[in-house]
């Protein structure tokens, strides 16, 4: 290559990067003035797609690969940004896992499209949240197949209908009573897995989410992932398997357990952990909680999750009660 010919192919890539830097910088631009214009007409729409987050590349610091709910027409101007900030303070301490990322008004679910169930749910609880409020009715809620998963992914109503399986929260509906929304969402088929009804999601499951609410009278900040497990059993042959049923036309995973992985703040900031894993079976009144206590590792080898990987295990406090 001559020198004259060097020095043309450099004027080029010169005025390329030019106009791709002006570019990006007036296009930025005008994205910020649409938006300080919403902000003062009352309205975001109009930039929402612009906002909308692809995978790996968060928006804002926010989430990657998330998939937001779309904000209700009616809803106020700062509802996404603050409903962005609510996730990030919810996953504060990190992400098990990235897929299918499902973020809503007060938790976060990954949901496992293929067997129609979360792979986890998380949630942040205070005080506040747990707290009984009259302008919070459950019993307004309606079990919903979730619109913001493809069709042919979907969990259906029809699908749990005379099973003999419970549609079992994952984030418990008592945990979140600050909005209607708050408690409607939880109602959302993406946020179930079936549950064996009459002791267990009755009974024991729902002692274990009494418990975790009963925390946050000594713990001003507690959070919560909840999700299934499918573990293996020796069959009569002597070899391990893991069998589970389905149910349904959408072929709805029936887990074998379930598990909860707590980090409860004390008001000096220590960080309490504990880990529990059921079995999605009937189970009986009188056994205790602790029974059911396990390493939080246990549960990531067996789920393929990571658990609150923005702290270090040393400087917990303690793990199912004892110290580290």
């Amino acid at each position: 290559m001559t020198a004259k010919t060097f020095l043309k192919s450099l004027q080029v890539a010169a005025i390329a990067g030019v106009s791709y830097y002006a570019g990006t910088v007036i296009e930025r631009k005008q994205i910020l003035q649409e938006i300080h214009h919403n902000d003062k007409t009352g309205s975001l729409h109009g930039i929402s797609e612009k906002l909308t987050a692809k995978p790996c590349l968060p928006i804002f610091g926010t989430i990657s690969a998330a998939t937001l709910v779309p904000a209700d027409n009616t809803s106020q101007p700062a509802l996404e940004y603050r409903k962005l900030s609510r996730i990030s303070e919810i996953m504060k301490y990190g992400y098990p896992g990235m897929d299918q990322i499902l973020s809503y008004s007060d938790f976060v679910v990954s949901y496992d499209r293929r067997n129609r169930v979360p792979h986890w749910v998380f949630e942040h609880i205070t005080p506040e949240s747990v707290r009984s409020n009259n302008n919070v009715d459950r019993s307004k809620c309606n079990f919903t197949p979730d619109p913001n998963v493809h069709p042919f992914f979907r969990a259906d109503n029809s699908d749990y209908k005379r099973s003999g399986f419970d549609r079992g929260h994952m984030a418990a509906a008592g945990n979140h009573r600050i909005e209607q929304k708050h408690c409607d969402e939880t109602f959302y088929l993406s946020n179930m897995a079936p549950q064996v009804g009459e002791g267990f999601n009755r009974d024991s499951w729902n002692r274990l989410e009494r418990y975790v609410r009963k925390l946050t009278k000594d713990h001003p900040n507690v959070y919560i992932c909840t999700g299934p497990l499918y573990l293996p059993r020796k069959e009569d042959d002597g070899k391990m398997y893991i069998k589970y049923q389905v149910l349904g036309a959408n072929t709805v995973a029936v887990p074998t357990h379930f598990f909860k992985v707590i980090v409860a703040e004390t008001p000096d900031k220590q960080l309490k952990m504990e880990a529990y894993v059921m079995p999605n079976q009937k189970i009986a009144d009188e056994t205790p909680l602790q029974v059911f206590q396990v390493r939080p590792e246990v549960i990531e080898r067996a789920a393929g999750l990571l658990f609150f990987t923005n702290i270090q295990r040393t400087k917990l406090a303690s793990i199912n009660g004892k110290k580290v």
